[in-house]
């Protein structure tokens, strides 16, 4: 049933034995941190109105005293609020959440992948305790499943200390980056830093500001008691990021890998657009008068002796080049002339994916300063398959943002030929 916390609930707790409260209205309006407190004593009152068992909630980690951020602050005082009743409630504080989607770790990949250097304020050295997304999950289920109730405040970190410098310095080792040099300044100020993260990376700066804010506090856990009650966390700083670029930049589905609780660092379609790093596109769309059997089976006949349709001397030459950087060009041609299956080479494409008679998708392989991909999806529109082509681009860095936009002219000669050449095929089939 759905509720709305600042609303009526009696239907949405009704029979709930626990609820994890994972609301967080950070930077939504500019009364965003009274909301909240209100929004959680409310959710409590109606939780023991409900009856609910308990309450487990994930909020920040951060030294209670004078110089506490505004957004940490209130994120303890949301987890009195919620403890202000008489239901039991598990308060589990975190330092920055290292998966896709996580406001602070799309900062991070953001100022890193764009900027090889970075004038920065004295906040980089700060501590923090950074933590893995599966981890994080695996605290919050350890809470839900905890008999009798867990009750108080649990700080929850993973096992690396580290500046935000350092942080930084990983991502950029575990993505492949050059070394990035940071220039601390001291006039850089909160304020200032957040305007420049505003500008540099697509999260918005009103998200921006009370993040950057909650820098210059130390967030490292001080009291060992999460680590009695509910074990060591299992991912490095290192293994964390590695994961989360590794899903991301793969686009993979969670069953290609062999440890289940890769899951969490998937991006989802709930993520906001700025979720999960940059991707560039070159979408074409043509309706062709077939079906989308006849769609499909022109799709798997491209390259190899049937070529790409148009502007066979530009792949030619592409190929020439990525040889010449070590790559496999185009010599391998395809296996079969006219069937595609998954993991079959196609020039310096590899294939990735395949649903008969819906998508067909393609990695490349070439040398490239990002991940590359060109996909096809089919939908019967009426009397006609409507054929969409992306081609998708994930770059690496500022060098991979400047390929794109170099070779983005010759997309324009050689992407809609092969839309048009797909929908023509399938015609004459």
């Amino acid at each position: 049933m759905a509720g709305s916390v600042g609303g009526p609930l009696e239907a949405a707790l009704a029979d709930v034995d626990v609820a994890v409260y994972l609301v967080h209205g950070i930077g939504d309006g500019a009364d965003w941190v009274a909301r909240e407190t209100s929004d959680a004593a409310h959710f409590s009152a109606a939780a023991a109105a409900a009856g609910v068992g308990r309450i487990v909630y994930l909020g920040g980690m951060g030294r209670e005293d004078a110089n506490l951020s505004a957004h940490l602050k209130s994120r303890h005082d949301v987890g009195r609020a919620l403890a202000c009743g008489p239901v039991p409630v598990t308060e589990l504080r975190a330092a920055v959440i290292i998966g896709s989607g996580s406001a602070s770790f799309e900062m991070l990949r953001y100022l890193v992948e764009v900027l090889p250097i970075m004038v920065t304020p004295k906040w980089v050295a700060t501590r923090s305790q950074p933590i893995a997304i599966s981890d994080v999950l695996d605290y919050l289920v350890r809470a839900i499943d905890a008999a009798p109730p867990l009750t108080g405040v649990f700080e929850i970190g993973g096992p690396d200390v580290v500046s935000y410098a350092q942080m930084m310095a990983t991502y950029a080792q575990v993505a492949g980056l050059a070394p990035r040099r940071l220039i601390p300044v001291p006039v850089l100020t909160p304020r200032l830093s957040s305007h420049w993260v505003g500008l540099v990376t697509p999260v918005p700066a009103s998200l921006a500001r009370p993040l950057v804010d909650s820098l210059v506090n130390e967030v490292v856990v001080s009291n060992p008691s999460t680590l009695a009650m509910f074990g060591a966390p299992r991912r490095t700083l290192r293994d964390a990021i590695a994961l989360a670029l590794g899903v991301t930049d793969r686009d993979e589905v969670p069953t290609t890998f062999t440890d289940a609780d890769l899951q969490p660092f998937r991006p989802y379609t709930t993520d906001p657009v700025w979720a999960g790093g940059t991707e560039l596109t070159d979408v074409r769309v043509v309706d062709a008068n077939a079906s989308a059997e006849a769609c499909y089976a022109a799709i798997c006949a491209v390259g190899g002796d049937h070529g790409w349709y148009r502007g066979e001397w530009l792949w030619r030459l592409r190929g020439l080049i990525d040889r010449l950087w070590g790559g496999p060009g185009l010599r391998r041609g395809r296996r079969h002339p006219s069937e595609l299956r998954v993991g079959d080479f196609l020039d310096f494409w590899r294939v990735e994916r395949l649903e008969a008679p819906r998508l067909v998708r393609l990695r490349a392989e070439m040398v490239l300063p990002g991940e590359a991909y060109l996909e096809w999806h089919l939908e019967t529109v009426g009397a006609v398959t409507r054929i969409t082509q992306r081609a998708r681009f994930k770059p690496r860095g500022l060098g991979g943002r400047a390929y794109w936009y170099a070779v983005a002219p010759f997309h324009g000669l050689v992407f809609p030929a092969i839309a048009r050449g797909v929908a023509r095929d399938a015609e004459e089939r």
